[in-house]
């Protein structure tokens, strides 16, 4: 395991979140459940839009991507995490490592990018109705998606890149449960300045000037709303935006809330790191499904779909 300038590191150790042997049993129980209403919530989100032809729409077109990239961005961290307290083990190979810090930085950054467009969607949606179906059309909406995903995988690619040149010390103790950036640069012996500087760019131009949009679109979409004479009309175009409104507040107080006030304890931040890298992508199906009309009906005809053929099936086994 020791590594220097002179030599390659072969693995890291993944401290986790509790060091107390007694209450790993209780943490892969835990996250196992959050990592599996992920999965199967948003999977059922992606199944509600692409069976429900009315909700073929530039809004849950972008929210069944939204929902991918949540699985991924999971999907990433927590089957190691959970595969490491079943071996007893905290063990990730170097490679390993790599692979998953890139997926990790990819499904996040893609997951401001699609709120970002989320949020541009609705600012079209209120702020100029008419021309709707015109500026948010099909091409458009790939077009976006796509370019979201280049820009996220570019970045990733030249993240990953840069850790790979540096060198190691002997001390190879990630404190968290998966291979996050800060945490990997930290340990290395060599120059970490440009590594810092396009951390420093990447927070900048995805982070704050996606947020620099969204609450731009918003501040026109709160103007246009109180330009709304009727009290229903105005209740009927928040509603429109009272999900996206949401998830947005909870990706960014708590990713904000890791990196601004738990910067100085690494075990306080693995802790903090849970809220968005676990909960924020469990409880989006849930706030888009209670509040969403047309979402709940979609779900609700797949249900009963589920029902009926499985109804059939039994009586035919009878």
């Amino acid at each position: 395991m020791e590594a220097d300038n002179g030599t390659q590191t072969s693995e890291f150790l993944l401290l986790g979140l509790l060091k107390e042997p007694e209450l790993q049993p209780l943490i892969f129980g835990l996250f196992l459940s959050m990592y599996l209403i992920t999965v199967f919530g948003n999977l059922l989100i992606i199944l509600a839009i692409g069976s429900d032809p009315q909700l073929h729409t530039p809004m849950y077109f972008f929210l069944s991507n939204l929902s991918f990239a949540d699985i991924c961005f999971t999907s990433t961290t927590i089957p190691k995490m959970l595969w490491n307290i079943q071996k007893e083990s905290k063990v990730i190979t170097y490679k390993g490592c790599i692979i998953q810090m890139y997926f990790f930085i990819l499904f996040a950054i893609l997951d401001v990018l699609l709120l970002t467009l989320m949020a541009y969607d609705r600012f079209v949606a209120i702020c100029h109705p008419l021309h709707y179906t015109v500026i948010m059309n099909p091409r458009l909406c790939g077009l976006g998606v796509l370019l979201s995903w280049m820009m996220s995988a570019l970045n990733s690619l030249l993240q990953s890149l840069m850790v790979l040149w540096l060198t190691f010390c002997t001390d190879l103790e990630i404190p968290h449960f998966f291979c996050e950036l800060n945490q990997v640069v930290r340990l290395a012996c060599s120059d970490t300045f440009f590594n810092h500087m396009l951390m420093y760019f990447a927070a900048g131009m995805f982070g704050c000037v996606s947020l620099a949009g969204i609450l731009y679109s918003y501040s026109k979409i709160v103007a246009s709303i109180q330009g709304i004479s009727s009290a229903q009309g105005k209740y009927k175009a928040f509603s429109t935006c009272a999900s996206h409104l949401s998830v947005v507040c909870l990706f960014y107080c708590t990713s904000l809330g890791v990196y601004l006030h738990a910067t100085h304890n690494s075990h306080s931040s693995a802790i903090a790191s849970v809220m968005y890298t676990v909960v924020t992508p469990m409880l989006n199906p849930f706030i888009y499904s209670l509040r969403n009309k047309d979402i709940k009906r979609a779900l609700k005809r797949i249900i009963e779909m589920a029902a009926i053929k499985m109804s059939t099936i039994l009586g035919l086994k009878n």
